[in-house]
């Protein structure tokens, strides 16, 4: 039976600089590379940049979505580095006391992946 995920593959059309973007913008921790794959440590979760083996495989990836502990200060810090946001943070859900934020973004390559907080309301 599956338990978990445990790695997600992002397509990259230039590794160089989506390692940059995953490394550098993002503070994703770089395990490894290779002239094709980075491997990136997501709290146990790895993701995995690689260029694609075949035309078939170059396409946009899923969402990913990156937890954040404060949503407002990680969007102004990610603007603020040059990353190219889709919408402002903005409440998707509440569910009890307990409201589930979220801002779109695109990476270097265009995918688009989101940051998300989970904030309890007083």
């Amino acid at each position: 039976m599956i338990k978990q995920v445990s790695q997600i593959g992002i397509p990259v059309k230039k590794m160089e600089r989506a390692v940059q973007f995953y490394k550098e913008l993002l503070e994703l921790q770089l395990l490894f590379e290779t002239d094709h794959m980075a491997f990136f440590d997501c709290n146990g979760l790895r993701l995995l940049l690689s260029l694609p083996e075949k035309e078939a495989f170059a396409h946009a990836s899923s969402v990913v979505y990156f937890d954040v502990g404060d949503i407002n200060k990680a969007y102004t810090r990610l603007i603020k580095d040059g990353v190219s946001f889709i919408s402002k943070p903005h409440i998707v859900a509440k569910m009890g006391e307990t409201e589930t934020w979220m801002a779109f973004f695109q990476d270097s390559e265009q995918n688009t992946h989101a940051i998300t907080s989970e904030v309890l309301v007083k």
